[in-house]
């Protein structure tokens, strides 16, 4: 399915929910069930970690207005009108379960998304927005998830009550996440075996979201920020062979992830669909699509008032970023107010729901139709709407790069100014042919090369912490580094 999707130019995820849908339906499926407990940190838990470790905290403090107008009013609005209009329809719903449902579907996937625009060269900032948007969405609609599904379990939702421990769950969950990050790193220097240190990672990951669960604090929270705390050290502490391989498992385990979630919604799917009366099957789609058409239409509704107030606002006050990026335009809101499509995240708290609750079956049928429903029609035709808009790179990333080689070019040059042996000549001739992409070194040991490598590495992440370049530069950067580090090793063993 993913090739197909890669010969077609298509979002790999639109596929997977075709395969997902064709498994619903497939006669003598097995049936496959994974303990409801423990599906959230299975699989939402190491995506999470993923998205929050290569987010830029730079870019997203230059686009705050923008992510903060859709993480504060999108999450909270689509649940509310989701659980109207379900609460309209079958009017015996509890509202707690109706808000489930809402907070279940609202939050958008950037995966899907970003594997559309990514190759058409979409500026930086909608790149920015649609990402930290996709991230802080998670935490804040996975927050109402499980307050709600507690209040169902508890037959009783006050603001009095909830509020208190709503607080609590903020400010501990944050306090722990980077106190777990810092603990796992100090480890994780002391391991040398890379296999012992990607399943230690693994572990953690899960680890961390299972303790803030038990611990009463916000699972979601605590792992991202436990993934910031480890982005902004591991670096320091974490050997160029390990981060390559870790690399390399991380990619291929999110992406199994996201195929094992559509496997076992579609396999779910089955004995639900076979279980209804005709009449009832069909009441449940009609709401499903409902829900769906909801999901896609508020969305628009409420990004354009403030795509409208931003630019308004940029007229008033100035636009003065302090980095060259895209100012804001109707053409940017609409592709961020179509880009809504919904993944990984929404299928897995559907399925994490427990057996006994209410209106579970229904919930995981309109979950599975909006994922499905937002992927097809809003992922199919996001590139056509792309190349309406001929947008232009601003090639932000690109340009970053470009400043961290040539301070790293600068460093080098520096440190052996005075120093005219043949070695440090070679040294110097590694590095300018290294950033054009040649890694065709000679058979040398050169304990000068290993000493620049690492104050070369020391320049990114100052630059890094000091906001010249972001994250998405630095980490690009940081695996050419890498690159000429195991090069040179291999060289010489």
């Amino acid at each position: 399915m993913a090739a197909l999707a890669r010969r077609l130019g298509a979002p790999y995820p639109v596929f997977l929910a075709l395969g997902g849908a064709a498994l619903a339906f497939l006669p003598g499926a097995p049936l496959l069930s994974i303990p409801p407990e423990l599906i959230l940190a299975l699989f939402v838990a190491p995506v999470l970690l993923d998205a929050a470790y290569d987010a830029s905290l730079r870019d997203l403090k230059d686009n705050w207005f923008p992510v903060m107008c859709l993480v504060i009013f999108a999450v909270g609005i689509t649940t509310m009108a989701v659980a109207i209009v379900v609460h309209l329809m079958i009017p015996s719903m509890p509202w707690a379960v109706a808000i489930a449902l809402g907070a279940i579907v609202s939050p958008p996937d950037a995966v899907a998304a970003t594997a559309v625009l990514r190759p058409l060269h979409t500026p930086h900032r909608i790149l920015t927005v649609l990402e930290g948007e996709s991230l802080l969405n998670d935490a804040s609609s996975l927050l109402i998830y499980r307050l709600a599904v507690g209040a169902v379990i508890a037959n009783s939702f006050t603001v009095s009550e909830v509020a208190p421990v709503f607080l609590l769950a903020v400010a501990g969950s944050l306090i722990a996440g980077l106190a777990l990050g810092w603990l796992t790193l100090r480890v994780m220097e002391h391991i040398e075996h890379i296999p012992t240190a990607i399943i230690l990672q693994f572990v953690c990951a899960i680890g961390v979201w299972i303790l803030a669960e038990d611990l009463g604090l916000s699972a979601v929270l605590t792992t991202v920020s436990y993934a910031i705390a480890m982005a902004r050290t591991a670096p320091y502490r974490i050997s160029a062979e390990t981060r390559i391989s870790t690399n390399v498992v991380w990619q291929t385990v999110v992406f199994a992830l996201n195929i094992f979630a559509f496997i076992f919604i579609g396999l779910q799917m089955r004995p639900i669909l076979g279980s209804l009366i005709d009449a009832e099957r069909t009441h449940y789609l009609i709401i499903a699509t409902v829900v769906l058409l909801t999901v896609i239409i508020v969305r628009p509704l409420l990004h354009m008032p403030f795509n409208l107030f931003a630019r308004w606002r940029e007229r008033q006050i100035g636009f003065n970023p302090p980095r060259p990026m895209l100012r804001s335009t109707i053409q940017g809101g609409i592709v961020i107010s179509w880009a809504g499509m919904r993944g990984i995240v929404s299928l897995s708290a559907a399925m994490a729901l427990p057996s006994e609750f209410p209106y579970r079956d229904l919930i995981l049928i309109t979950t599975f139709a909006v994922v499905f429903g937002t992927l097809v029609i809003q992922g199919l035709t996001l590139k056509p709407l792309m190349k309406v808009f001929n947008f232009h790179d601003d090639n932000h990333v690109c340009h970053e790069v470009g400043i961290a080689r040539k301070a790293i070019l600068h460093l080098v040059s520096t440190q052996l100014e005075n120093d005219r042996s043949p070695r440090a000549e070679e040294v110097r001739q590694k590095f300018v042919t290294f950033f054009k992409i040649d890694t065709d070194f000679d058979n040398t040991t050169n304990e000068q090369l290993q000493h620049v490598i690492q104050s070369a590495r020391k320049t990114i992440l100052s630059m890094r912490d000091n906001e010249e370049i972001g994250d998405d530069a630095f980490h690009y950067v940081e695996e050419e580094l890498d690159g000429l580090e195991i090069a040179w090793s291999n060289q010489n063993i």
